[in-house]
This record gives structure tokens, C-alpha cells and sequence, in this order.
């Protein structure tokens, strides 16, 4: 293994490493377990650090999305049965996801490594059996994929404001190559599955000079799991862990006025709660949630051993350049260094006095 391929296993496992479940999650995991089907999208909202980007940098509760392809023993076909089977060592009756994971690639996965977590069900309406088929070989057929680490950082910087972003610095996400491209992320490979059939997810809807709608297909490497929440051709499908619609009366609601921020922070009646001076930014929560992540992924990374594609280079035609992004990713240093000079100056002009 190379320093490089060292290096990106440790950046790999900060990135993966989760934290723990905070209380119980609000979904009944055991009537997700027997109600979905095989198509349905399970949407999750981790817990590790790059969960934690993928939510700040798409603004949504959804960090990840992973197609449910059945049950080991429901697999009619033999031969994908045996492809499935390659990929996954356990229970013949356990629910099963096909997903792309950071540092492991397109992989099976059953359903119980989920149960601590928030999920919701997106149901592709009106598909038919056949393409529900066809989307499910497609998923089976990507098993062993590389996860595309790059489309990831990517991604990021796409969403991020571009003044920060040096233009020598090329994006990976408009590049569209004509031949089988072995890497893959969560969202990306759901949509190009479901584009297989001609299933919409969130199209771009124009009229032509006619008047007439048109649908035309979206980049696939812009995909985010949040889009299955969003599309209207996908039912939103919640199983609630205490309480349908109709029993809202008989839930086991607090009756000594207990009131929580989080589920390990909660107040008794009559406590006085301290607040922030300052009004929540969130964009500039954003951009500090950013700057930290990408100072940490740098770190991790010895200069000499990055790859081409994450190097900053120096061009007299872009507007700032590296300068910029090393400007900003050092802000809060800077100010800092400036604030501690600034009274090292006002007490030496005070004993010169």
C-alpha cells in the first residue's frame, strides 16, 4: 500500500466515523422492515462526519440514499441471485439495500444496519412491475463499484459560493464520458438506475416553440438524496413510531411540562434558558461548517502525496486564485492573530506612557 493509499484509508475512516444515536428515532423501524418493496428508496440521516457535509452542503435532513432490491429468498432469477449472494453473507429472509458507500464501493447491505438511524420510504408511483424489475437488475449489475470520492468534494464546491473556488480548480460533474465509468455515489447511481426506464425523479420541464411541455433529462452526477424527498413522482411513505394520524389522542405525552431542545437537553417547568445574543446565521454556519471540514481534509493529506485533481495550482488568469481559497480556509486564524496583535499593540503603547 502506498503513503497515498494510507493516507486515504485514514481520511477515509475520520470521514466514515459516527457518532451516536441521539434517543430513539422517530421512525418504526419494524413496519419499515415489512412493508417495503422492492424499488422503494430508503432515505437515511446519518450519523458520520462526511453525513454531516453532505447535509450542510445540500441543506437537507438526508445524507444518503439506497435502493431496497428484497430479500435474499425472493430473488427469483437464479443468476442474480447468485450475483447478490457474492456481495452479502447472512440471513436468507433479511431485507436487503444496495447502496454506494464511501470506502467500500457499491455494496449489499441489509436493512437492520439502519435500525438506530432516521429513515424515510420514497415510493416510485405508478411503476410498473417489469421497470421495477429493470431498476433492481440495474442497481445488482453496478455491485462492486468504486465510490467516486471526487464527485463527492465536487459536488461541494459546485454548492459553495464560486468566488471562493478557483476556476483552474476543474470540476468533475459536467464531464460526460461516453464509455462505462466504474465509480459511483448513492444519488447517482439511484438516478441513473431509474433513468434506465424512463422514470422521472425531478426533470427539467420546458415548453417548446409550440407551446407544448417537454421533459428533458437531468445531469445525474447533480443528484442529492434529498430529490426523492421532492419529487412528486415519488410517494413520501412514513410509518411514525408512536401514533398514526388517527390515534394523535392516545400518545404518551409528557404531563409535567418538560421542554427539550434535543434529546439530551431537556428543562423542567419554570427553568430559565439562556439564548445567544447574537442571531443564527445560517449561512455563515454553513460556510464555518465548510471551512473546518475542508481544513481537516487537507490536513489529512500530505502535500506531496495528493492526488492531480486535489492540488492547487497558481493561475495569473484567475481572479484570486489559491490565495483565495487558502485566504478563506484560514479566516478565523487570521482574525484571530489580528485580535491578539491588536492588544499586544495597546499594551505596549500604554507602558511607553
Amino acid at each position: 500500500m502506498t503513503i497515498y493509499q494510507r493516507w486515504m484509508r485514514r481520511l477515509i475512516d475520520y470521514l466514515m466515523e459516527e457518532r451516536a444515536p441521539e434517543g430513539l428515532p422517530v421512525c418504526n423501524f419494524q413496519r419499515i422492515r415489512t412493508e417495503l418493496i422492492p424499488g422503494d428508496v430508503i432515505l437515511v440521516e446519518g450519523r458520520s462526519r462526511i453525513a454531516e457535509v453532505i447535509k450542510t452542503i445540500t441543506q437537507s435532513t438526508w445524507s444518503h440514499a439506497a435502493l431496497f432490491v428484497g430479500r435474499l429468498n425472493d430473488i427469483r432469477d437464479a443468476a442474480l441471485r447468485r450475483q447478490v449472494a457474492a456481495h452479502y453473507e447472512g440471513e436468507l429472509d433479511e431485507p436487503l439495500l444496495i447502496e454506494a458507500l464511501l470506502g467500500k464501493g457499491t455494496v449489499v447491505t441489509p436493512l437492520q444496519a439502519y435500525r438506530d438511524d432516521h429513515l424515510r420510504i420514497c415510493r416510485p408511483h405508478g411503476l410498473s412491475d417489469r421497470d421495477r424489475d429493470r431498476v433492481v437488475l440495474y442497481a445488482i449489475a453496478r455491485l462492486g463499484f468504486d465510490y467516486d470520492i471526487r464527485q463527492v468534494l465536487d459536488l461541494g464546491r459546485f454548492l459553495l459560493p464560486y468566488s471562493i473556488i478557483p476556476r483552474r480548480w476543474h470540476s468533475s460533474l459536467f464531464v460526460h464520458n461516453a464509455g462505462e465509468v466504474a465509480t459511483t455515489v448513492c444519488s447517482t447511481m439511484l438516478a441513473d438506475a431509474f433513468g434506465s426506464v424512463d422514470y422521472p425523479i425531478l426533470p427539467i420541464i420546458k415548453r417548446d416553440a409550440q407551446g407544448n411541455l417537454k421533459l428533458f433529462r437531468r445531469n445525474t452526477r447533480l443528484t442529492m438524496p434529498r430529490d426523492f424527498d421532492h419529487s412528486p413522482y415519488f410517494w413520501v411513505v412514513k410509518y411514525p413510531l408512536l401514533g398514526e394520524a388517527d390515534g394523535y389522542r392516545t400518545l404518551p405525552w409528557d404531563t409535567e411540562g418538560w421542554i427539550c431542545n434535543g434529546a439530551r437537553e431537556c428543562y423542567p417547568p419554570g427553568t430559565e434558558i439562556l439564548t445567544q445574543e447574537q442571531a443564527w446565521r445560517p449561512a455563515h454556519w454553513a460556510e464555518g461548517q465548510m471551512r473546518s471540514w475542508w481544513q481537516e481534509t487537507l490536513l489529512h493529506l500530505p502535500y506531496m502525496e495528493r492526488p492531480p485533481w486535489l492540488a492547487l495550482h497558481w493561475d495569473d488568469n484567475d481572479e484570486g486564485g489559491w490565495s483565495r481559497v487558502l485566504h478563506w480556509l484560514h479566516r478565523t486564524q487570521h482574525q484571530l492573530r489580528d485580535s491578539v496583535q491588536g492588544q499586544r499593540g495597546g499594551k505596549e503603547k500604554q507602558s511607553v506612557k
